[in-house]
């Protein structure tokens, strides 16, 4: 099912969700409509369906956690470790998964989803629609009805000063829009990190008969994304399955066999007295540390895949015991062989498992970057619906999971940066330590923005914030300390994708609120058109218009630069807002919402539709569903009003000869004009949005509206 209706028109649905008045209360709304928007609540309860979804996750969020002992010890810088050293490694990667696995993702960060949705750019928005900032401000009010208000402020009474601070300081909201695309940009640049060192890893001992074996792998993977979560997961659950229940077995066997007394290590003792011995160097080593929990970003972001039980249960069920039974089994073999800890898990296989295991092992490092990769989806189609990010188009791979998301520009975008990183950076040393500073660095930001959640939403007691904050920023602090350090060895790789990506969602964000801007400033109302229209020299010509406006209480500029150039005005004009509201879905009655306008011939109509949604509009259905929409609410109005029944069935029959005359969608086109008292930033800035803008996705083709039917009017707005 193709959304790319809900990518592609993102200029027109998001610049109206900033631009849009908030007056529906005399639009249509068809008989029988009972509630403005349907709610798909997250609050999943134990079932046969959630423990099927929670096998498939195996296969899709948790690849990239549960293969992580391949790389975690070989990633370390070990000079003649000793068992004590050994021992608080394996405490600190014990509570690190615990503290941040458990407690942090698994039992918080999955409850601050934004209706189903995980991830930073998640958490913004939830944040935005519940204070009356950023982009999403103005559908705040629209969506203060009963039904929304309980989904957006349950458990909540008027405003916390916190948030009053947000919404009064333009520093705080700019710093917390930074945070946001921060976050998301380092998690985007984590999705063409993780596959690169999960294939690398798995073909390790391959590459040097098969030198070009890493990059086969790749393309594979990739071009297996178009076919969907649901059936990647199928191909991809069973094998991360064996890894999942192979590993702990092994990890149990190396436990027995060569160090029994391992679980001693769970107490924090041992890992004061490691960095009591080590000092700066065992500071130094949380750089490799810090990779046993890369991953759980995924677990959050792909929350649009899934659902929270089969996350929860998949995860606390299967992933944590395995990995710490993993875990514990690597380091009890390495306890006994100190040196051997750049190839510490395949040396502790017996020889009698070891190619069974060495093929699951290869099988499930290539396929453990899908966690990011899906999530990179997911973040992506956030922060395009969102406004935030050149629309690009984005496909539900299923009919019953629409947070099951695929992009096409992105999946191969993905890939030519993977390939290009592995050619690059291809001993993996340099990689595994942008790794490192990817992985520290979101977590940090979500710490963050689920601190400001749990203040500004949920109403935690203060005493429950202040230790969530302090245990987990320092926990995360100290971590990213550590890995800063990296950044001249590789380090430096995250920051420079960060910055392309933060360079093009500020370009696009910045554009976009310059063009709103204007467009508020110079709208057209009513009477302005009417001026317009009682011009002797403007004729109504036969047919049917459908306009696109970007804005609801008012009509967009280029309406007036049309009129006065071309001099006319179709007979039947329908001024046509495509607006995207932040809640699952919109009930189907309430999907066209029309308005007859004071003036003859002309109406207003608004497509609304949820994230969750498709517009399943194509072409001369959805002329059809408008027309049939505007009939009703014609013969509607005349039954309330008592109109004269004769005038009822004169524009009704004008609304049937305007459509038999010909159909026309006119989208407006507009280009900044940068004049000479124009700054440097400015020039620059826009300049770059206008390319952005003339290489993205155009709107109208979403709708399916026939070539021969569109047309672009131009109009030049004065920076």
């Amino acid at each position: 099912m193709d959304i790319q209706s809900e990518a592609a028109l993102t200029e027109v649905v998001a610049d109206s969700a900033s631009t849009n008045g908030h007056h529906l209360d005399s639009l249509h709304y068809p008989q029988g409509s009972t509630s403005m928007v349907q709610s798909t609540d997250n609050k999943d309860t134990f079932s046969w369906s959630n423990l099927i979804l929670a096998y498939k996750t195996l296969g899709v969020v948790f690849g990239g956690l549960v293969t992580s002992p391949l790389y975690v010890y070989p990633s370390m810088t070990l000079n003649s470790p000793t068992e004590e050293d050994y021992l608080g490694i394996y405490s600190i990667m014990f509570w690190t998964l615990t503290l941040i696995g458990v407690v942090k993702y698994a039992s918080i960060a999955l409850k601050a989803d934004d209706q189903g949705e995980g991830g930073t750019f998640a958490l913004y928005s939830l944040l935005c629609r519940n204070m009356n900032i950023g982009i999403l401000s103005s559908t705040h009010s629209y969506l203060n009805s009963s039904s929304s208000r309980s989904v957006l402020h349950e458990g909540t009474k008027g405003k916390s000063r916190l948030g009053k601070v947000f919404e009064r300081s333009i520093v705080a909201r700019r710093l917390l829009l930074f945070i946001a695309m921060l976050g998301t940009c380092m998690l985007i640049g984590d999705g063409i990190l993780t596959p690169a060192i999960s294939v690398l890893s798995a073909m390790d001992g391959l590459r040097a008969p098969f030198p070009s074996v890493s990059k086969l792998v790749l393309f594979i993977l990739f071009l297996l994304q178009k076919f969907g979560t649901s059936r990647v997961s199928f191909l991809f659950s069973p094998i991360m399955g064996a890894w999942t229940l192979s590993t702990p077995l092994v990890g149990i066997y190396s436990i027995i066999h060569h160090y029994p007394s391992i679980f001693k290590a769970l107490s924090p003792h041992y890992i004061i007295c490691f960095f009591w011995r080590n000092g700066k160097e065992g500071w130094l080593m949380l750089g490799g540390t810090i990779l046993c929990i890369t991953g759980s970003e995924a677990l959050f972001a792909d929350l649009g895949h899934f659902n929270r039980s089969s996350i929860q249960i998949a995860f606390l069920c299967t992933i944590y015991p395995s990995l710490v039974l993993t875990y514990a089994g690597e380091t009890a073999y390495l306890i006994k062989n100190p040196n051997d800890h750049k190839d510490a898990f395949y040396k502790s296989i017996p020889k009698i498992v070891y190619w069974p295991i060495f093929i699951i092992a290869t099988s499930a490092a290539t396929v453990a970057s899908q966690s990011l990769i899906s999530a990179t989806f997911s973040v992506i189609k956030q922060s395009v619906v969102l406004g935030y990010f050149p629309r690009v188009k984005v496909v539900h791979t299923s009919s019953n999971k629409e947070g099951e998301v695929y992009s096409p520009e992105v999946n191969y975008i993905l890939m030519v940066f993977c390939v290009g990183v592995i050619l690059i950076f291809g001993d993996g040393q340099d990689i595994g330590n942008a790794f490192g500073v990817v992985v520290s660095l979101v977590m940090l930001i979500t710490t963050i923005l689920l601190t400001l959640v749990m203040i500004i939403i949920w109403r935690t007691p203060p005493w429950q914030v202040a230790m969530y904050f302090f245990i987990f920023f320092t926990m995360e602090g100290i971590y990213v300390s550590a890995v800063l350090t990296k950044i001249p060895e590789g380090g430096w790789i995250p920051f420079a994708i960060s910055f392309i990506l933060a360079f093009i969602m500020f370009g696009w964000y910045y554009g976009r609120q310059r063009k709103i801007e204007y467009e508020l400033t110079h709208r057209i109302d009513m009477e302005r058109l009417g001026v317009l229209l009682s011009d002797p020299s403007v004729r109504r010509v036969p047919g049917l218009c459908f306009f696109y406006t970007n804005i609801q209480n008012g009509l967009t500029p280029i309406l007036g630069h049309y009129v006065k150039n071309m001099r006319s005005l179709h007979k039947v004009t329908i001024f046509t807002t495509l607006r995207y509201i932040l809640v699952p879905k919109v009930a189907p009655q309430e999907r066209i919402v029309v308005k007859q306008l004071s003036l003859k011939g002309v109406y207003a109509c608004v497509i609304q539709y949820g994230y969750a949604d498709s517009l399943n509009l194509e072409g001369d259905d959805f002329v059809s569903q408008v027309t049939d929409s505007l009939r009703v609410h014609i013969e509607n109005c005349s039954s309330c009003l008592d109109s004269d029944p004769s005038q009822i069935q004169e524009e009704i029959s004008e609304l049937r000869e305007a459509k038999l005359a010909g159909v026309i969608h006119i989208r407006g086109k507009a280009r900044f004009h940068i004049g000479k008292n124009s700054s440097l930033f400015d020039r620059s800035m826009l300049a770059f949005y206008e390319v952005l803008h003339n290489n993205c996705r155009s709107a109208l083709p979403a709708l399916g509206v026939p070539l021969p039917q569109r047309l672009e009017v131009g109009m030049f707005y004065e920076a």
